[in-house]
């Protein structure tokens, strides 16, 4: 009876471990053997997808190729597969800053990724562009990383933890009140200062924190995209609805990204003119900075689906946000056809 309890006994604790292990994270048996001998076939590179409705174009586009092998990790699923000689391996992200940092660093933890490439739809702040247009952007940053200044200091005044370098005016700040409908001089919500980013590299000393506001993308993914600036576009829903400009792929300078879906003529004008930037959207500057971090070479492909509030009339992503997606998945595959040729050639047959 005693050996029958301590067997029993001793199921149970395995089990409690195995669901702690699971629970936070840990990556062992079947998903672990699964993880190595993908590797073994390795290098891919790394697809990151915002939602299903940016995924499902690729997944079903004629050039993609899908291999059996699917792995779920964390709450997230990678799926195997190829564009010509290029092994790919996608994975959807979700909204967010927050959701497309923890999956690039899944990505990029547990596989062997030479490099990212990051697609998908954003609005668009620069009066210079148009609706299906895709853009490739040249930096990235992280618009939503704040010190709200409290109410009767201004510019002059040091921000708290300024002395500590946690915090600079270096970059610049929103003063809320300037958008006062009555004009007033003054607001209770006063100052917002941009903030750039503490990143972490591997090459760098662990707990050492650098500060970076635009993350580069790396010179040779950015001459690549210049490259697609031929590429084709859809330019119609279908036969009564049409762009009135035919769209076209075009590298710009700087791309923003923060957990806030923009529909707002006022702030688009100002981040536009602040900045300079192209795109807004919710994602790609997360990406970019893990990427940045992990020195793992990426580049972001965004079609514009909105004015991001600058439009006459409702936002115009309810009707051309597939348009831009299928638009965001012809110019990344079209660039990863570009990569060079991985280190080795083999197929997903004995994965």
């Amino acid at each position: 009876m005693r050996s029958v309890n301590f067997f029993s006994f001793s199921v149970s604790v395995l089990l409690i471990v195995l669901l702690v292990q699971e629970a936070n994270g840990a990556v062992f048996g079947e998903t672990k053997r699964l993880i190595d001998n993908a590797n073994k076939k390795g290098p891919y590179i790394g697809v990151v997808i915002p939602n299903l409705f940016e995924m499902n174009p690729l997944l079903n586009y004629p050039e993609y190729k899908p291999s059996n092998l699917i792995i779920d990790v964390g709450g997230r699923r990678f799926r195997f597969g190829s564009v010509g000689n290029k092994r790919l391996i996608l994975v959807m992200t979700g909204l967010g800053m927050l959701n497309s940092g923890v999956t690039t660093q899944l990505l990029l933890s547990l596989f062997d990724i030479e490099g990212v490439v990051h697609y998908g739809i954003a609005g668009n702040a620069n009066p210079s562009l148009n609706i299906g247009d895709v853009v490739i952007p040249h930096y990235w940053a992280h618009s939503a990383l704040w010190s709200w200044q409290r109410y009767g200091n201004g510019p002059e005044n040091t921000l708290p933890l300024e002395d500590q370098d946690d915090y600079t005016r270096d970059i610049g700040y929103l003063n809320i009140a300037e958008y006062s409908t009555n004009f007033r001089s003054d607001n209770f919500l006063n100052n917002i200062w941009y903030q750039p980013e503490e990143v972490f590299p591997v090459d760098g000393t662990p707990e050492e924190r650098q500060h970076v506001f635009w993350v580069p993308v790396e010179d040779v993914y950015f001459n690549l995209a210049k490259t697609l600036e031929s590429l084709e576009l859809e330019g119609c829903l279908n036969e009564t609805t049409c762009l009135s400009t035919p769209p076209k792929v075009t590298t710009v300078d700087k791309g923003t990204s923060a957990s806030i879906y923009l529909d707002n003529a006022a702030y688009r004008t100002f981040i536009f003119d602040k900045f300079n930037v192209s795109p807004v959207e919710m994602e790609s500057a997360a990406v970019a900075l893990i990427s940045y971090q992990q020195r793992v070479p990426f580049i972001v492909i965004r079609a514009l689906s909105d004015l991001a509030g600058g439009g006459e009339h409702s936002n115009e992503a309810d009707t051309f946000i597939n348009l831009a997606a299928n638009n965001s998945v012809k110019a990344a595959v079209e660039f990863i056809k570009l990569i060079p040729s991985p280190r080795k050639d083999v197929s997903f047959a004995s994965i």
